[in-house]
């Protein structure tokens, strides 16, 4: 990134909990040893229990399973209330790719790109309405370096 990010005035999102972050075309939850850990034992498990019962190997890293559902492919600890609001059922433990949406580079790399994901992601439409919660930018650069793996 340059020294002068497009977003160097800081960012607006609010989370409406769509679920759309967590739900749609099939596509992974990367989670590291620590994070295992906590998720684990958020269950009373041993993180053996707990790949094996929530998680799969791709290419030699650890992903949280799906389910398909009539949303598209949800990750297993997304919920809906009786409104349909999204929950996490692991949101205090939840993996640092969950924890840094919608500040991922990919997202970063341009108003473009940031405008585009905000079509799936009524939170990022919110932001670029000058509506939400105004995040500045040491906050974002903190979050957009913590998914890199």
């Amino acid at each position: 990134m340059s020294k002068e990010e497009w977003y160097a005035d800081g960012l607006s999102f609010e989370c409406t909990q769509c679920g759309n972050c967590c739900t749609g075309p099939s596509g992974y939850v990367w989670f590291d040893d620590a994070e295992l850990k906590a998720m684990a034992e958020h269950f009373g498990m041993t993180p053996k229990e707990f790949r094996k019962t929530y998680a799969h190997k791709v290419h030699g890293d650890w992903s949280l399973n799906e389910t398909l559902t009539q949303h598209g492919y949800d990750c297993v600890f997304l919920r809906r209330d009786e409104q349909g609001k999204a929950l996490c059922s692991i949101y205090n433990v939840r993996p640092k790719q969950c924890r840094t949406w919608p500040f991922w580079p990919e997202n970063l790399r341009s108003l473009r790109a940031w405008a585009n994901a905000a079509q799936r992601c009524p939170g990022m439409m919110k932001g670029l309405q000058g509506e939400g919660v105004f995040v500045p930018i040491e906050e974002i650069r903190i979050r957009r370096d913590a998914t890199n793996k």
